[in-house]
């Protein structure tokens, strides 16, 4: 976008108040050059309107010591999170900070170890991170994201465990207990981590994630979702790329079919409905315990 912008107005969020001193007037600001990110706050337009942007336009409007955390730590993270729904930072208790929109302020204690800088903004270290986000209230948000979290080698179970049992009085441990009973570093997605979360509050046992199965001479014919040792059963989760590889999914099928395993399949509605996949795989699992006659 060509523009006659001064250049300093051009590298990132800035305030009314210094287009001003740039000899840039508010009634200006309201063209199409420029974007508003918040009261007071614009960019100018040639910039990617993207997540970066909105963290920049924040990180200027926060007191220090502050960190992005949250879903937002874990995005800066790499990790699979949404960043600005809505955008979360941590302050300390005692900083008077205002509510802003579009931003969700925390207050807790922020020591300096708790605090790394990610993509170029301060943020919650990986365990802090990871240790605020399975604290949720919702507890598949919450396992998914540790899940994600353990998968990508962001953390380690070992070190969440070690928290838990260390810090007994701390807010929120008592669902971070739980939700580090029941995270799986195996899980490859959100969907199989609530497939798998609806068979555990169904009762049922806990299956094994990731589960490489071999024939007969010992060579691997395929990795499942879910697996079941006892009774020799897969489950696995079918998700939109399913129509594009139900050709190579069939033969896998039948592979192990052939080698004496047994497979159940879910797809997004199952899973929406937890009790029904759970119903079945309770079935599948009385049906094989019975010796053949």
């Amino acid at each position: 976008m060509r523009s006659t912008a001064p250049s300093d107005l051009r590298r990132g969020p800035f305030t009314v108040v210094e287009a001003r001193e740039l000899g840039i007037r508010w009634k200006t600001l309201q063209r199409n050059h420029w974007t508003r990110l918040s009261r007071g706050q614009y960019a100018w337009a040639g910039l990617p309107q993207d997540a970066f942007l909105k963290l920049r336009a924040v990180l200027e409007r926060m007191p220090i010591p502050f960190a992005f955390s949250g879903p937002t730590a874990g995005w800066l993270h790499r990790l699979d999170l949404a960043p600005c729904d809505p955008i979360e930072v941590t302050v300390d208790r005692d900083l008077p900070v205002r509510a802003r929109a579009g931003v969700r302020v925390r207050r807790a204690a922020l020591p300096e170890m708790d605090v790394v800088i990610r993509r170029g903004l301060p943020t919650t270290s990986p365990l802090r991170t990871v240790r605020d986000l399975g604290s949720r209230r919702d507890l598949t948000d919450a396992v998914i994201a540790v899940d994600m979290a353990l998968h990508a080698g962001l953390v380690d179970l070992a070190d969440l465990s070690t928290f838990v049992h260390a810090n007994p009085g701390t807010k929120g441990i008592k669902r971070l207990r739980r939700v580090v009973g029941l995270a799986d570093a195996g899980a490859a997605s959100p969907m199989e981590t609530r497939l798998r979360l609806a068979l555990l509050t169904a009762g049922l046992p806990r299956p094994c994630s990731q589960a490489e199965l071999t024939d007969s001479a010992g060579r691997m014919i395929a990795r499942v979702d879910l697996y079941y040792a006892d009774r020799r059963l897969a489950i696995e989760y079918d998700g939109e790329n399913h129509k594009v590889r139900m050709a190579a999914d069939l033969k896998r099928q039948n592979a192990l079919v052939n080698s004496g395993y047994h497979i159940l399949r879910f797809t997004a509605a199952d899973v929406a409905t937890g009790g029904t996949a759970a119903a079945q795989v309770r079935r599948a699992r009385e049906i094989l315990a019975k010796p053949i006659r």
